[in-house]
């Protein structure tokens, strides 16, 4: 990678990544690409105009603001643009069918994402050959060589889009494509809120020269923690900044971390009623907001620790700026346990303060899932049990899946020292933490300062709502890298 670089080109990076797709129903068609490479490069040729580059995302995004705020001014009901977006991203299988033999510097994509299951805590078994098996669903545990996402405002808009696209791979007799599955994601009713009930996507990074307006408390990382080959594109787990060595056609490129993400919404629900004791102030609502480390509004428990602020979990302005640095915060737990999931996934001050000033920078992502599944029923809700699937497409953009997705669930999630606080192991991440080391990979649970009057008391995480049954790493190359290089004119 050479030492001086243009500057960042958005019209050259794909819309997903810095931007997010605009949608409110996205699929994601994995693919494999069939024997005749050569066929499928001439036809991703032809699919590169249709790829929703960055500039058009922003573009896109300012049309719907627009219309939004035209409807109100006019007293009319808002009625969604019909816009589609689409991207497209390869896993290792994919780059190696394609013949491209470039080491793109990351052990965990190189691998993929089945063989690193066991190391990210997924469930599973050794199989007849002794290798690791997780309990993920049959497509998932083939090969994978690539992911198209498609978005837009309706499910018609998308599904004739993917049918484009479709069309683009396989016209006429000669197959270039074969689908191996399509997850289908929707807003909820509830926008902006996963199946448990809590506001997501709050704690973005902005990033550098690009998002030149952050919000308070919007940490900004250079380009490099997002964007292969730019700078901040180091080695967090080296003890000086050593750039990693990219190939040429890594520049401007993210990885995606791409995870199936099953929620027992009715069982987490049951929990927290059985835990809680409205008696002595610890009510349901309470309790799962320190589980998560936000109220379901999505105002932070560090700033309001004991009741709910609806006004402040939708404010920019306010829901993301806290630090953990309240007096004594790096102590006790009054505001805020150590487990909770928003405190473990982004630690800020617990690292970065001046007791330990450890940066994690490097550690960040920029998600951009969608959940998936209808509804909790009024039967499963009554009973306490799923019996309809749902949950969270997760995808996490970022320069190094080492350096970050991985690390973040392996070394701070599923670590019961994490955040390191003296005299007390914190425990697990309530809502994604794995224990790896029980019988078929799992194992039993618990945190501590769930409860804010016995912050000491142990609480049994007794399921894991969260379910892994699938994903893979990604890819996602830059536009000029698709047509000069993946791609045969």
């Amino acid at each position: 990678m050479t030492s001086t670089l243009l500057p960042l080109d958005p019209a050259n990076v794909q819309g997903d990544i810095l931007v997010g797709l605009p949608k409110k129903v996205q699929h994601y068609l994995f693919f494999q690409i069939d024997d005749d490479v050569a066929a499928f490069r001439k036809r991703l040729h032809l699919l590169i105009p249709f790829i929703t580059n960055t500039t058009q995302a922003q573009d896109d995004r300012a049309k719907i603001a627009a219309h939004k705020k035209a409807a109100v001014e006019q007293g009319k009901n808002y009625e969604f643009l019909q816009l589609s977006g689409v991207n497209i991203a390869f896993s290792q299988f994919g780059l190696t069918k394609l013949g491209i033999t470039d080491d793109m510097g990351d052990t965990a994509f190189t691998d993929g994402q089945q063989k690193d299951s066991k190391n990210l805590g997924d469930a599973g078994a050794p199989g007849a050959d002794g290798e690791f098996v997780p309990n993920w669903i049959d497509a998932f545990k083939g090969q994978i060589h690539g992911v198209v996402l498609i978005s837009g405002n309706c499910d018609l808009t998308v599904t004739a889009t993917q049918a484009t696209v479709l069309s683009i791979f396989n016209v006429g007799a000669r197959i270039t494509l074969h689908e191996v599955i399509t997850l289908k994601g929707v807003v909820r009713p509830e926008r902006g809120h996963e199946h448990f009930g809590f506001r997501d996507g709050i704690s973005q990074p902005a990033v550098k020269d690009f998002d030149t307006k952050p919000n308070p408390g919007q940490e900004t990382v250079r380009q490099g923690v997002i964007l292969c080959g730019r700078e901040g594109d180091v080695d967090a787990n080296e003890e000086s900044e050593k750039p990693f060595n990219r190939p040429a056609c890594a520049l401007d490129g993210s990885f995606l971390a791409l995870r199936y993400l099953f929620q027992l919404v009715p069982e987490f629900n049951n929990f927290l009623k059985a835990s809680s004791d409205p008696t002595k102030g610890l009510t349901a609502d309470l309790l799962g907001a320190r589980l998560v480390g936000r109220w379901k509004s999505g105002a932070p428990v560090d700033v309001f620790p004991l009741a709910d602020n609806p006004a402040a979990g939708e404010d920019v302005l306010q829901n993301n700026n806290f630090r953990y640095d309240f007096p004594n915060d790096f102590e006790t737990q009054d505001r805020c346990p150590f487990a909770a999931h928003t405190r473990k996934t982004n630690p800020r001050n617990d690292l970065e303060g001046p007791k330990i000033g450890v940066p994690t920078e490097n550690r960040r992502i920029i998600r951009r899932g969608i959940p998936f599944g209808p509804e909790v029923t009024p039967e499963e809700a009554t009973s306490g049990k799923t019996l309809h699937g749902r949950g969270l497409i997760f995808a996490a953009y970022c320069g190094s899946i080492t350096n970050s997705f991985q690390f973040i669930q392996k070394s701070w999630a599923n670590k019961v020292e994490f955040p390191p606080k003296e005299h007390v192991n914190p425990g697990f991440d309530p809502i994604i933490g794995q224990n790896k080391d029980g019988p078929n990979g799992v194992g039993p649970r618990s945190m501590v300062g769930a409860n804010p009057s016995d912050q000491s008391a142990t609480l049994s995480l007794p399921v894991e709502w969260v379910v892994p049954k699938g994903g893979e790493y990604f890819f996602s190359p830059s536009i000029s890298v698709l047509r000069d290089t993946f791609a045969l004119a």
